[in-house]
């Protein structure tokens, strides 16, 4: 067996007559030093880089792998968190591609340092990557106010602030109403809309330039109220024809305001009652003749943004005499007539599909 006498030590090298090379400089120079470093018990052979340092999101990730001097590797492989990654494409690096949050963890390296073949496979040590946000998600306000009347402006702001090691990148910011855009990528943090009509779910998106970052704030519900309209009056059965004790439905309905709408009934300027729809739908209202005189009717409707009140209504009786039983009887009839028409006056009257 020949011997490589260095650092006062003997050295084993593989005896292999005369076809076997001479071993290179850099291979002696190397295993000259072996004996101390493997001694020494603290020496890294293998080092792991990540860059960009910092990295953010959207930057594109890389790792490299070298040896103890850069002295050539081989077999390298990546790990992610104890996992190992996909074989990279070069001998000593591997592009992770573009850094997600999620791309954050514990990375490292392993392979073969060359012209030690006695070390066997080393292992870098861990290298911590924590992926930061160039920007957090926006905010997205409305000026003055979410609930507004409407025709009336509304001024959407989009609010978010790069890191400071990003302070010269430039962002770009989208309006969106549900899946509809309002306003296409672009420098202003606000969009000004001179007569808001549509209700729905508001959002904003901001984008680095140039980059692939961006981030959605959350939905800012708007709600647009709707003024009433005038609301139609209409007597059920006619308003003429009829006789003392008979039974009349007061129907009113505005065909446009927000829900919930009130409505109010009226005989000769006198309230007679109230009902609120949540809906907004038509509502009625029974009552009974009482008298032989004509009588008016009217209804007003309203909500948070206005009020509205129908065109009057004439009911006249047609002279036939009156009929009421007098006392606890009459009172118990009446009674009855009102329930019986209550229970019956919403169902003709919904709206399909309600």
């Amino acid at each position: 067996m020949a011997l490589f006498v260095g650092s006062a030590v003997t050295w084993p090298l593989p005896l292999c007559a005369s076809r076997c090379p001479l071993p290179s400089l850099q291979a002696l120079a190397l295993w000259a030093q072996l004996p101390g470093l493997m001694g020494s018990g603290d020496t890294t052979w293998l080092y792991l880089r990540a860059w960009p340092d910092p990295v953010f999101e959207g930057d594109a990730l890389t790792l490299q792998c070298y040896g103890w001097t850069n002295k050539a590797l081989s077999q390298v492989k990546f790990y992610k968190d104890g996992r190992l990654l996909q074989t990279p494409k070069t001998r000593w690096s591997l592009s992770v591609g573009t850094a997600t949050l999620e791309s954050s963890g514990q990375y490292s390296c392993t392979g073969k340092v060359a012209y030690v073949p006695y070390l066997g496979r080393q292992t870098s040590e861990l290298v911590k990557v924590q992926v930061q946000e160039p920007f957090p998600p926006p905010v997205l306000s409305a000026v003055p106010s979410p609930e507004l009347r409407e025709g009336s402006p509304l001024t959407l702001r989009c609010q978010t602030n790069l890191h400071p090691q990003k302070s010269a990148s430039r962002l770009l910011f989208s309006f969106h109403r549900d899946a509809s855009t309002l306003q296409d990528r672009g420098p202003h943090t606000e969009l000004y809309l001179p007569g808001e009509r549509d209700s729905g779910l508001y959002w904003c998106r901001a984008t680095l330039e140039g980059g692939v970052a961006q981030k959605q704030s959350p939905q800012l519900e708007v709600r647009v109220q709707v003024p009433v309209s005038q609301p139609l009056l209409t007597l059920r059965p006619g308003p003429t024809g009829l006789a003392v004790g008979a039974m009349v439905e007061l129907l009113c309905e505005a065909q446009k305001g927000s829900p919930p709408i009130s409505y109010l009934f009226y005989l000769d300027g006198k309230i007679l009652g109230n009902i609120s729809s949540p809906y907004g739908r038509a509502t009625c209202f029974p009552v009974t003749v009482t008298s032989e005189r004509d009588a008016r009717y009217s209804c007003r409707a309203e909500n948070y943004v206005s009020g509205e009140t129908s065109e009057p209504k004439i009911l006249s009786l047609d002279g036939t005499p009156h009929w009421l039983v007098a006392g606890l009887s009459a009172s118990l009839l009446g009674v009855l007539v009102i329930a019986t028409a209550l229970l019956a006056c919403f169902r003709p009257w919904r709206k399909a599909g309600q």
